[in-house]
Formats: structure tokens, sequence, C-alpha cells
């Protein structure tokens, strides 16, 4: 089985690893020389273009960082062709990038009569997740292509959920996901001040948070980062979580809907990205930190 990753960054990088663990021949573009290097370690074959990797794999993962660049290497622009004119029919795209809804059916639209299988299949369970293979997919696509990308899609997730047929349902759900992250992330930064300018114990207040009602995967992790004092290169960077929020409240504002606290998060994260533009998200814990003049460290 032949399959591509458009897209090498921490969560590509593991769909990739993924991919040729389970005996995938991959092939795989990204515009950072370093990750293609790292990639070809692994045992994967580099392209030099997207068309490349379509006239070269039956599955391909786009994981880019938004929705021109999915259209991009999906649709082709004037520069460079893209997956639509060389994958072979039969084939199956999964959008596995977050970008918005309206942009998900526009690039469906333009594929219509291609013969090409689209699945809209957004992602959750971070860079720990995409490295060891556990991602969930919230996955939208017709019978058919559910049926026909169900082997890549199990080779990089231990969980998919479908929750539709209909590509750009795929990125709905991501958005209604990314609110409440945003929101639980944004609540667990203030707390660890609140408990930093009260002089708690950062161990203490791990252990008390992680076996009550409130304590799960996006807790746990960003309060270990915060009080381990990991502000970057964990796999979870600022600009990915600012984006996705910047979607939700896209999706909110077309929509007519009220997201008091997704707003709130964002605004925090606005802050973080500003200040720390090289950090991850726990970075705008520092923002708070800053303020109140107190810091909570093992």
């Amino acid at each position: 089985m032949k399959a591509g990753v458009i897209g090498l960054g921490d969560m590509g990088s593991g769909l990739a690893k993924n991919l040729i663990a389970a005996g995938f021949d991959t092939i795989g573009l990204d515009l950072s020389e370093a990750r293609m290097v790292a990639f070809t370690e692994l045992g994967g074959r580099p392209a030099i273009s997207a068309a490349e990797v379509g006239a070269n794999a039956t599955f391909v993962f786009v994981m880019v960082m938004n929705g021109a660049q999915a259209k991009s290497v999906i649709l082709g622009d004037d520069d460079e062709e893209g997956l639509r004119a060389t994958m072979a029919p039969g084939g199956v795209i999964l959008l596995t990038a977050t970008i918005k809804t309206v942009e998900a059916r526009e690039i469906a639209a333009t594929l219509e009569g291609s013969g090409l299988h689209l699945i809209d299949a957004p992602v959750t369970g971070g860079f720990v997740g995409a490295q060891g293979g556990t991602l969930t997919l919230m996955a939208a696509g017709t019978d058919e292509a559910m049926e026909a990308g169900r082997p890549a899609m199990e080779a990089v997730g231990s969980t998919i959920h479908r929750v539709g047929d209909t590509f750009g349902e795929g990125q709905t759900m991501k958005a209604c996901l990314q609110s409440l992250i945003g929101a639980i992330f944004s609540a667990t930064f203030e707390a660890t001040v609140l408990a930093a300018k009260a002089d708690v114990s950062p161990q203490a207040l791990y252990d008390v948070f992680s076996t009550s009602g409130a304590g799960c995967g996006v807790v746990n992790t960003a309060l270990a980062n915060i009080i381990d004092g990991k502000f970057s290169r964990t796999g979870s960077h600022i600009n990915t979580m600012h984006k996705d929020l910047t979607i939700t409240l896209d999706l909110a504002r077309d929509l007519g809907v009220p997201l008091f606290t997704a707003s709130t998060a964002m605004q925090l994260f606005e802050a973080g990205k500003t200040r720390y533009p090289d950090g991850d998200n726990w970075a705008t814990t520092q923002v708070l930190e800053e303020i109140v003049g107190a810091k909570l460290r093992r």
C-alpha cells in the first residue's frame, strides 16, 4: 500500500511514522529541509511537489497549517499542479489539517467528478497522539470513501468517529471541540497563577487536579508543562491553537452563536502569541505570571 503525507511537522511526522510502521510505502513533502531529512531517516521517500506525492500514493494525508495551503496542495495553483491533477481515480485524500468548514466545502465542490474519494478528518490527541498512533479522527465522508480510507486511518489513529457523510462536517466538529479545549486551557492557566500567588505547592496542585473530576488529558498535560517550566518545544505550538480558535469564532459569528468563554480564551492566546510568538500553548501562563508577579514551578 502506498501513502503520502503533505506537511511533516509535529503532527504530520507522526502520521508518517505510523504509516511506515504499518507497512505503507510512504512518500512525503514539507517546506522544511530538516523535516524532510528526519522523514527520510524514518524510512520515507522525499518528494519535491504535491503533484509527485499524488502520483505515487493511493492515500494522501494533508496536514498543513491553513485552508489556503490545503487548497494549494489539493487543487494546485498557477505555479504547480496539486493532488487533483496526479492522483489516480479511486485514490483517497484525507484532510487531517484543521481549516474552516467553508474552505473544506469549496475543496469538495472543486473535486466533484474527479473520481477521488474525500475524507474530512481533522484530529485530536496532540503531538503525543500523533507520534504514538493514538489520535482520534473526526471523519466525514461517503460510505465508499470511509471504506476506502479505513486502512490508512487505522494506521494513524486508535479512535475513528464518523461524524457525518459530507466533506466539511469534520471541520465543524473540530471547531466545536476547540472551543471547549481552549476554555479548559485558559482556566488551567489562570488556576495555576492563582495557586502561585497563594503559595500552593505545585506538586500538591497537580495531584489534586489530576485526580479530581476536573482532571483530564488537557488539564494534566497543561499543568505538568507549566510547573515543569516547559513552555516551548513540547509539540503544541501556540500558533496552532490561536488559529483553531480563530476558526471557531468565525464559525460562531457566521451562525450567530455567542461564545463568551471561547472569546476570552482567544484573547488570552492572543496575548500569549504576541508576548511569546515561539512558545507553546502553556506560554500564555507566563503572561499572567508577569501580571501578578508569581509563578508555579516544581
